[in-house]
């Protein structure tokens, strides 16, 4: 049984003829994506780094494009059916080389086909099956992850009104300690007061010694001290 031609295969195609690029290089990225859906060969496509990449899913996209606008058909039960590169024109040139010899240049040029069909029923169930439960898997994650944060907010607020409780708690005791400083530092200057206000018995009565013990100058001395100069004159 041979094969159905390129050009009759069923299904909506888009094209791309002439791209500056060789067949080769297209087709390692045509093979990873031919048989996918849609949206798994465009996740494909976005996390391949080869050149061929971005040309294909342009290429992939007009294809869907085609199939939606022109055929009335579902972008998720959509799929690659058919993906090839066939060589272009192939440009030739010439570069000059020593001793007057020429090197040869192949400019090679490809043309990218992507047909996309609608997928079989059995597969569209199989498809719908496996998006549920990615759905419900996704769910439950999205679930316990919300709850995880519900909890380790409320284990953070706690934390923070314990801190609070125990601030408040630190402040009270500091002002108490305060208060009870003043009074003490309060009642000493009022001590100190009262005990300048009493008098100093012990300075009364040394300043009383002192006068009793000092004694007085006397007017006899002051008239011994007359009688001398007189004694002295007449003796002269």
């Amino acid at each position: 049984m041979t094969a159905s031609k390129t050009n009759e295969r069923p299904g909506t195609r888009a094209t791309l003829r002439g791209f500056p690029m060789s067949a080769s290089k297209a087709r390692v990225v045509l093979n990873i994506v031919r048989g996918e859906d849609v949206n798994t060969a465009r996740e494909i496509l976005a996390g391949t780094t080869r050149e061929a990449a971005d040309v294909i899913g342009k290429v992939l996209a007009s294809a869907v494009a085609n199939a939606v606008n022109n055929d009335a058909m579902l972008v998720e039960e959509l799929y690659i059916s058919a993906a090839f590169a066939d060589e272009g024109i192939t440009m030739k040139r010439f570069s000059p080389r020593a001793r007057g010899r020429a090197g040869k240049i192949f400019k090679r040029s490809t043309h990218i086909t992507v047909i996309v069909s609608r997928m079989d029923e059995e597969r569209l169930e199989r498809m719908r099956s496996a998006r549920s439960e990615q759905a419900a898997a996704s769910r439950s994650r999205r679930v316990a992850s919300s709850r995880r944060r519900a909890d380790q907010t409320a284990s953070l607020n706690k934390r923070e009104a314990a801190h609070e409780a125990q601030a408040e708690l630190d402040a009270a005791a500091e002002i108490e300690a305060n208060n009870a400083a003043l009074e003490a530092t309060e009642t000493d200057v009022v001590a100190n007061d009262a005990s300048d206000a009493e008098p100093d018995e012990t300075a009364v009565v040394s300043i009383s010694d002192y006068d009793d013990e000092t004694p007085a100058p006397e007017v006899g001395d002051e008239n011994n001290e007359t009688v001398s100069e007189d004694t002295t004159e007449e003796t002269n």
